[in-house]
């Protein structure tokens, strides 16, 4: 996939069909990105693990945080990841490793790895990468998930 343009169907639809997001990266501290877009999604009716090895046990956002995504105890839909690109690959190699597999990883504004993109769609898993789901569910104008 071309991954240097999304249509807005394309995306509204992924943020339409998911309902379980885990925020790997997800910090503790109120200030940060990936603290606020967490919080974002759960206002927004999403089921949110925060994923912080650091933070496992404990709560960011109000959300139960765990250390790596095989710790999160049900399937996860989508993978949000906010580490820098030469993280993904190891993200996508864990992701991948979950039983079942999540439907589609999104990684945050300035993350991109074409080559752990092809290999998490060869594997069957869709990618959205360089965006943000707190930018596009307003944008698009998407309602609260059920």
């Amino acid at each position: 996939m071309n991954h240097d343009h999304y249509d807005d169907a394309y995306i509204a639809d992924w943020l339409g069909k998911v309902r379980t997001i885990a925020v790997v990266g997800a910090s503790p501290k109120p200030e940060r990105p990936s603290h606020g877009v967490a919080r974002f999604l759960a206002l927004h009716g999403y089921k949110v693990f925060a994923i912080n090895p650091g933070q496992a046990g404990r709560n960011i956002a109000g959300l139960p945080t765990y250390g790596r995504l095989a710790d999160v105890p049900e399937p996860i839909d989508m993978v949000d990841v906010f580490r820098a690109p030469e993280y993904l690959a190891a993200v996508v190699d864990e992701a991948l490793a979950l039983s079942p597999r999540p439907k589609l990883i999104w990684t945050q504004l300035g993350v991109r790895d074409d080559s752990a993109a092809a290999k998490a769609e060869a594997a069957g898993v869709a990618v959205i990468m360089d965006r943000c789901p707190a930018i596009e569910i307003p944008r698009l104008r998407l309602p609260r998930v059920a």
